[in-house]
């Protein structure tokens, strides 16, 4: 490995309380309209899954394995994140900043030098920033 593992980092502004914005992290189903179908439950130690479509060339599956690993509602939510070869973190911290939130998604672990990571990166990295933003911007503009 040439270094520390990479990471991709997100700092996004969400015009809604941060009551919401956690809502949309941990409500299964909120979760699922943005991210991915998934069985999450807001609980320090639950094992869940996410499920996508599968990248058969690198040796994915479409199941990403999960663990909660931290929660400090509504603050801070901190998963491990595993598919194929990936041992990864995700991190999202809520900061309140004036009438909406301030979200700093962190998705840390990769070895760049692995090319199946390299890959995730890359493909990850521009999704956390356009996709999986926007759709967590229509999520959070549907009615409770």
């Amino acid at each position: 490995m040439s270094g520390e593992p990479a990471a991709i980092e997100v700092d996004e502004f969400l015009p809604h309380p941060p009551a919401k914005v956690w809502r949309a992290l941990t409500d299964r189903d909120r979760l699922a309209r943005w991210l991915m179908p998934n069985d999450f439950e807001p609980v320090v130690g639950h094992r869940f899954t996410f499920t996508t479509r599968p990248i058969p060339n690198i040796g994915f599956d479409g199941t990403i394995a999960c663990r909660v690993l931290d929660l400090d509602e509504p603050r801070l939510l901190r998963i491990s994140w595993g598919g194929g070869t990936l041992d990864t973190t995700v991190t999202w911290r809520l900061v309140p900043e004036g009438r909406g939130t301030r979200l700093f998604v962190r998705h840390a672990g990769f070895d760049l030098d692995d090319p199946v990571h390299a890959f995730a990166f890359r493909g990850m990295g521009s999704g956390w920033r356009s996709h999986v933003m926007r759709a967590l911007h229509r999520v959070l503009t549907e009615p409770d």
